[in-house]
C-alpha cells in the first residue's frame, strides 16, 4: 500500500521518521513521502529521512506549545496553508493513502492532527487515515484530557483511526525514554510491514494481500488495531499449521496495538515468511478463528512473502471502537478533565494578600 505520511507534534515526527526508515532499509517503496510538522524547533532538526515544518513561529517563536493542545490548535489553524503547500509533490498519484501521525496526549500532536485531517479530506480523494498514540496510564492528567478530546475530534474527521496505546508496546522496567524509544520501533515494524503487503520484494505467494484489503479492512470507520506476532518456522509448511494458528493467536489476543481489542467490525490476517514456509491449510484455519474470535463475517486474509526463518502474523482490526480499553481510556480522560476543571476554580494565590488595610506599592 502505497501511502504518504505526515507526522504532527514531537512523537508524530519521531514516528514518521522510523516508518520511513524502517520502509527505506526494508526496500519496499510502500512511503512515497513524509513530511514532520511542529511548533518546536529542536525536535524537527534531530529528523533525518523526512522533510519538516515549523509552525507557529509568530506565536511561540519555535519554543513548541508547553502542552497546550487548544493553543496548538490554533496555530495549525493559523498556519494550514503552509502545510499544504509544504506537502506539494509528497502525495503523489500513486498514493492510495495518507496517514496523519500524532501522539494525541501533547501539545502541537493532539491539537494540531485533527486539523490537518480535516483540511486533507478537502482536498484529496484517496482516504485519510490518522494514526494516533495514547498516553500510558501513568502519564499525567494533562496528556489523558488532552488526549481525550483530541481523540473524539480526530475519529470524527479521519476515514479511520489506528490506535496504539502506549501501554501495550514496551516492556516492563524499562524508563520512560526507553519505553518510547522501543514503542516507536515497534510502531515502526508493524505499520511498516502492513503497508509494505502487497509490494512484497522476494517471491511470490499464493494469495498475496493488496492495498485493497487493507482499504476494504479501514472502510468500517472509527477506530482500528493492529497486532502481530512471530514464531521460528520449519523450513516445511506441512509442520507450519500449528505455528500459523499460533502466531495468529499471539497476534490478536497479547500483541494488539490496543489491548483487549477483539471485537470488531471487520478484520484482516496477514500471514508473513518465506512462501515455502507458509501453510495455506494454517492461514485459512487461522482467518476462521479471527471470524469466530472477532464476531465478524468480514475477514480478509492473505500472506506476504518475506525472506526469513520466522512466521508472522499481522491482523488488522476495523471498527474496533467498543472494545473495553478505549471505554476505560475515555473514562480517564474525563475524570482528567474535571480534575483540571476544579484545579481552575481553586482561588487565586494572589488573593490572600488582598488587605484593604495596606497599599499597592503601585
Amino acid at each position: 500500500m502505497k501511502v504518504a505520511l505526515i507526522g504532527v507534534g514531537q512523537a508524530g515526527g519521531k514516528v514518521t521518521e522510523r516508518l520511513t526508515r524502517f520502509d527505506a532499509e526494508m526496500g519496499f517503496g510502500a512511503v512515497q513521502g513524509a513530511l514532520a510538522v511542529n511548533s518546536a524547533e529542536p525536535d524537527l532538526q534531530s529528523l533525518e529521512y523526512v522533510d519538516t515544518q515549523l509552525i507557529g513561529a509568530d506565536r511561540v517563536n519555535g519554543h513548541g506549545v508547553g502542552g497546550d493542545n487548544e493553543l496548538g490548535t490554533e496555530i495549525m489553524q493559523a498556519d494550514i496553508q503552509q502545510v499544504m503547500n509544504a506537502l506539494d509533490g509528497r502525495v503523489s498519484s500513486k498514493a492510495e493513502g495518507i496517514f496523519v501521525v500524532a501522539g494525541l496526549g501533547g501539545g502541537t500532536g493532539s491539537g494540531g492532527a485533527p486539523v490537518v485531517v480535516h483540511h486533507l479530506q478537502q482536498i484529496y480523494d484517496i482516504p485519510v487515515y490518522a494514526l494516533g498514540v495514547l498516553p500510558g496510564r501513568n502519564e499525567g492528567a494533562l496528556y489523558q484530557a488532552n488526549a481525550g478530546r483530541s481523540l473524539k475530534t480526530i475519529v470524527r474527521e479521519a476515514d479511520a483511526t489506528l490506535l496504539v496505546d502506549n501501554d501495550a508496546w514496551h516492556e516492563q522496567g524499562e524508563s520512560v525514554e526507553g519505553a518510547f524509544e522501543t514503542i516507536n520501533e515497534r510502531i515502526a515494524k508493524r505499520v511498516g510491514l502492513l503497508f509494505a503487503s502487497g509490494e512484497a520484494v522476494e517471491g511470490v505467494g499464493e494469495s498475496v494481500v493488496d492495498s485493497s484489503e487493507v482499504i476494504n479492512t479501514l472502510r468500517a470507520g472509527g477506530i482500528a488495531a493492529l497486532g502481530y506476532a512471530t514464531e521460528v518456522a520449519s523450513e516445511d509448511s506441512a509442520e507450519n499449521v500449528n505455528t500459523a494458528m499460533s502466531v495468529s493467536r499471539q497476534a490478536l489476543l497479547t500483541g494488539t496495538s490496543l489491548p483487549d481489542a477483539t471485537t470488531a467490525d471487520s478484520a484482516l490476517l496477514v500471514v508473513a515468511g518465506e512462501p515455502d514456509r507458509i501453510p495455506r491449510k494454517g492461514v485459512e484455519r487461522a482467518r476462521r478463528w479471527l471470524e469466530d474470535e472477532t464476531g465478524s463475517m468480514q475477514v480478509r486474509g492473505g500472506d506476504f512473502p518475506l525472506e526469513s526463518d520466522r512466521l508472522g502474523a499481522l491482523v488488522l482490526l476495523g471498527g474496533a471502537e467498543r472494545s473495553d480499553r478505549i471505554q476505560e481510556f475515555m473514562e480517564r480522560a474525563r475524570e482528567a478533565k474535571k480534575a483540571q476543571e476544579r484545579e481552575a476554580e481553586k482561588t487565586d494565590p494572589a488573593e490572600q494578600f488582598a488587605d484593604d488595610r495596606l497599599e499597592d506599592l503601585f
